[in-house]
């Protein structure tokens, strides 16, 4: 394209001067905003129907990755990468699934446009770039790692030292039209929602992406927004979380696209599948099967004894069958098997209230799965499809 074609719709602005650079700049991020709005609108239906494998979008580098791939192996679904250089990979146990390795706010993006039909990532990042889209639905909310939170930060020192809340940093009379708080984040959607919410009028944001710490430091803002793990670099920056900062607690969740759950062939079952190996490892976390012996005259008895300690209870009660002992060329029951669940931290406390009833022989063991009839959070995705 020439010059003078660009120039043409403005006759009076000479060509080379500032106007007509500035008016580039407002083309060029008009197609911007026009290719964003393409990568986060609704499911496309043909591209859903077009295909016939369910992709399963995962991270796919850092910490969040490797803690997905971790918690997957340890649900028996190990994913298979025939090259670490490729993006595509596959489930064995799961027929007919597709997994992509994609940059988190990608899988987002992707399941609203219909390109994914499940993804796990972080929650800040379903918020950030879902932007309360109704065709994302969260199957699993607490999937365990990638602890963090969002949250506001300010300087310890100069104007900022003495306030210590949200409300506080509110009514600083500072803040103008004309010279309004200065936030540095990388959360353009989340981070506007809130200041409204919360009756901050005057804020401006500045986008960056890494070392938000050192904006206050070098004069580029006045507080940031981030997420936050142990707030050691926080800290170590001379910035402080206030009370009333924190946008949202977040960690890794399974999300999916309503659509693809309704429409596509195979999906809802899957989830089904990936949901309870999930809910049953991540509630087995922890626990332990304790088997011990026990004198008694019946199972009642023994029962009874043991239910007389709440924390020998087990999940919903313990379980008594007979051992069957020969002694004087005769066979009987003299002991009862006794058989709980106990978490981690009440493992030695049970055993000493166990002895303490007659119980000995006591065995441990890791539990790897707890299933329950039926999840509750299979129960919620049913309810909230409609189904």
């Amino acid at each position: 394209m020439s010059l003078s074609m660009l120039s043409a719709p403005m006759p009076s602005l000479p060509v080379f001067s500032s106007s007509y650079i500035s008016v580039k700049r407002t083309i060029w991020c008009r197609v911007s905003q026009s290719q964003v709005a393409v990568v986060n609108g609704p499911v496309d239906d043909a591209r859903l129907l077009e295909r016939n494998e369910i992709r399963i979008g995962l991270p796919s580098k850092g910490r969040m990755a490797a803690d997905t791939l971790d918690l997957l192996k340890d649900c028996q679904l190990s994913v298979k990468q025939v090259n670490p250089r490729q993006y595509v990979a596959e489930i064995p146990q799961l027929s007919n699934a597709e997994v992509w390795f994609q940059r988190p706010k990608d899988i987002v993006r992707k399941l609203l446009s219909g390109d994914l039909d499940l993804g796990i990532v972080g929650l800040d990042t379903v918020s950030e770039y879902g932007q309360d889209n109704e065709d994302l639905i969260l199957v699993h909310d607490a999937l365990e790692y990638g602890d963090c939170r969002l949250s506001l930060a300010i300087p310890k020192y100069g104007i900022f030292e003495n306030i210590n809340s949200l409300k506080e940093l509110a009514q600083m009379p500072q803040w103008t039209y004309e010279k309004p708080l200065r936030v540095a984040t990388g959360f353009n959607y989340l981070g506007p929602k809130f200041m409204r919410e919360n009756g901050l009028k005057h804020v401006s944001f500045s986008t960056a992406d890494g070392a938000l710490e050192a904006a206050p430091a070098m004069g580029i803002a006045d507080a940031i927004l981030d997420l936050v793990s142990s707030g050691t670099t926080l800290r170590e920056n001379n910035l402080k979380e206030i009370e009333g900062g924190i946008l949202l607690e977040s960690q890794a969740v399974l999300v999916a696209s309503r659509k693809s759950l309704i429409e596509r062939k195979g999906t809802l079952d899957m989830t089904h599948e990936i949901l309870e190996r999930l809910e049953a490892h991540l509630r087995a976390i922890g626990q332990f099967t304790v088997t011990a012996n026990m004198r008694g005259s019946s199972a009642e008895e023994v029962a009874e004894r043991i239910l007389s300690q709440p924390s020998l209870s087990g999940l919903q009660g313990p379980t008594i069958s007979p051992v069957f002992c020969k002694s004087d060329g005769r066979v009987a029951a003299d002991y009862y098997a006794i058989v709980i669940c106990v978490p981690k931290k009440a493992l030695y406390k049970c055993v000493q209230q166990l002895r303490a009833i007659g119980g000995s022989g006591v065995l441990i063991s890791p539990l790897t799965y707890i299933f329950d009839e039926e999840t509750p959070r299979w129960c919620e995705l049913l309810s909230k499809l409609g189904l």
